[in-house]
């Protein structure tokens, strides 16, 4: 049914257009049994001057930038090209390197792989959950070994990532995802009811009716990689729709993911922009779910699309989305102003501030301000900034020209503002790359929209507030912004720690105490958050995989009762 619908749309079985990749699954019914191996963090790599890892990285870095590759759609386990508009993947640090080219899916593009996606379903869905969980692990073991130089390669140059930014994503967190999501799987398995005499109860978590829209972000490929396998590791099919700024890595997974064994149909990658997707996904009867990382406001009109919609489906969806943040560092005036500095730094400044958890606001007391605020402008200004094919780089470009315009309009601005002084950087080139310089400001107003509103760039502004007023500032940190996505808070002073443990506990999802509030690491730190950022459902965790799941429990008598009649029915 797969092979025909795909061949029909792409004009034959033998169309110059796709590429078959269909494998044979029958063996599946002999799969391992559980339990899964149990889950490990992937070690990073260091990259040393000398390595083999050094030597190899630069090899498929040099491969990957030497010529402009295809980037089809992938439905039905064939390369499908598109029927939109073309569009271009470049580097952003570099805008003649040309990495792919693409088309736009169209409505009708989306509508197959939706097709395609539910042909699959009844037999992805009878498949056992240990085969399903074989894929992943196969997958991660392959992203660890003969992948990793692969795929880190694209990440770095597609998305312009730091070697080490690199490696921590689309290494060892999306092989972290592949290893502990199996091992998560197994646990919901296990948790089963009680069973008195007579009686056998237990819990079945079947894959949801319908199909599962992913939509994942530029800023990690591991989340580009975690958002429609997750669904898929428990029996769900999925229509899959990356980021096109990362579509490079993203067709790399999909190739990863059809080695590692996934049956066609079973995840379904259009390309392109979100309209076609929402217009045509949105409003089908078998939409199920909706897996998301991105914007606040593209994640709300989903939801207004799906509350529109919601007397034509056959279930109700599951709405789960990780969305944006102004994340907070909150210093205490027993702080450690060295680790306060390096996490202002490193938090707000890896990968370019585009990271959902990375500070971009700041409150230190003002005694404490005043003797950070040269050492903190001097590390900021010693970022090396550039081609993240050199591995001595720490600072790469912003990913396209709208965001390289929404942060030169700020840093524009904030020269003009009489509540702004700028204490780092402010520098925006757009002559060969994306290029924002790392930036702090400081400003004298609490409330200042850059205190509020999100950026999502290398800019970070602090508050130096009065010495004595910790209460009153953890009250401002709460009601500041409308997002809850992560924060920190740095204090020696336990007493403060959980003062302001207890004052943000609904301002931040991912809460750390004297460190940066980026990094979380799948098995450690499961991660998401409330408020504006989203429905905190814990990407990395059980809790995540089983909103992708519907129950059924299931209670079997041995010895079912035979007379209608209670005892209190009998007379004295």
């Amino acid at each position: 049914m797969v092979r025909a619908l795909v061949a029909g749309a792409a004009g034959g079985d033998d169309g110059e257009r796709v590429h078959l990749r269909f494998t044979l699954h029958r063996e599946w019914k002999n799969a391992p049994v559980s339990p899964v191996p149990p889950p490990r963090n992937e070690p990073v790599h260091t990259y040393a001057p000398g390595s083999p890892e050094r030597r190899s990285l630069r090899a498929a870095l040099a491969d990957i930038a030497a010529s402009p590759r295809p980037l089809p759609m992938v439905v039905g386990g064939r390369e499908v090209e598109a029927r939109g508009e073309a569009f271009t993947v470049r580097a952003p640090h570099d805008h003649g390197l040309v990495l792919g080219e693409g088309r736009r899916a169209t409505e009708a593009d989306v509508g197959l792989a939706i097709e395609v996606a539910l042909a699959a379903r009844e037999e992805w869905a009878a498949t056992p959950w240990e085969a399903r969980a074989a894929v992943l692990l196969r997958a991660a073991d392959l992203l660890a070994g003969p992948w990793r130089d692969r795929l880190n390669a694209a990440t770095m140059l597609g998305q312009s990532k730091s070697l080490h930014q690199a490696e921590i994503d689309s290494a060892c967190e999306l092989i972290d995802f592949w290893r502990y999501n199996p091992h998560f799987a197994e646990r919901l398995m296990a948790d089963q009811p009680v069973s008195p005499a007579g009686t056998w109860n237990r819990v079945e978590l079947r894959p949801l009716e319908g199909f599962v829209l992913a939509v994942t972000p530029f800023n990690f490929t591991s989340i580009a990689g975690n958002l429609p396998t997750a669904p898929a590791l428990m029996g769900n099919v999925v229509v899959w729709k990356p980021a096109p700024t990362a579509q490079l890595a993203a067709s790399l997974i999909m190739e990863l993911l059809a080695e590692a064994g996934l049956p066609p149909g079973v995840i379904n990658m259009v390309t392109g922009d979100g309209a076609p997707v929402s217009a045509v996904a949105l409003r089908h009867p078998a939409l199920a779910g909706i897996h998301f990382t991105g914007s606040t406001g593209v994640f709300r009109s989903m939801w207004r699309h799906v509350a529109a919609n919601v007397d034509t489906y056959h279930t109700y969806p599951r709405l789960v989305g990780e969305t944006g943040g102004k994340d907070f560092i909150v210093a205490h005036v027993s702080a450690d102003p060295e680790a306060l500095i390096t996490a202002m730094v490193r938090g707000g400044f890896e990968y370019q501030g585009q990271k959902c958890s990375a500070p971009s606001r700041a409150y230190v007391p003002r005694g404490l301000w005043d003797r950070m605020r040269e050492p903190l402008a001097a590390a900021t200004e010693s970022l090396p900034m550039g081609d993240v094919a050199d591995f001595t780089t720490f600072v790469g470009a912003v990913i396209d020209d709208r965001a390289f315009a929404t942060h030169a309009a700020a840093l524009a601005a904030a020269r003009e503002d009489p509540h702004l002084r700028l204490v780092a950087g402010g520098e925006a080139d757009a002559s060969r790359g994306w290029f924002v310089r790392p930036t702090v400001l400081e400003t004298d107003d609490p409330r200042h929209d850059l205190m509020q509103r999100e950026l999502f760039g290398p800019i970070l502004t602090v508050h130096p507030y009065p010495d004595g007023e910790w209460e009153r500032t953890l009250r401002l940190v709460d009601t500041t912004s409308p997002y809850a996505l992560t924060g920190a808070v740095f204090a020696t002073d336990r007493r403060a720690i959980e003062e302001a443990s207890g004052a943000l506990r609904h301002a931040a999802g991912n809460f750390y105490v004297n460190d940066k509030p980026t990094g979380a690491v799948v098995g450690q730190q499961p991660f998401g958050g409330a408020r504006a950022s989203g429905t905190n459902d814990k990407a990395g965790s059980a809790a995540n995989l089983l909103r992708w799941a519907s129950l059924r429990a299931i209670k079997e008598t041995f010895d079912p009762p035979r007379d209608w009649r209670y005892p209190h029915l009998l007379p004295d």
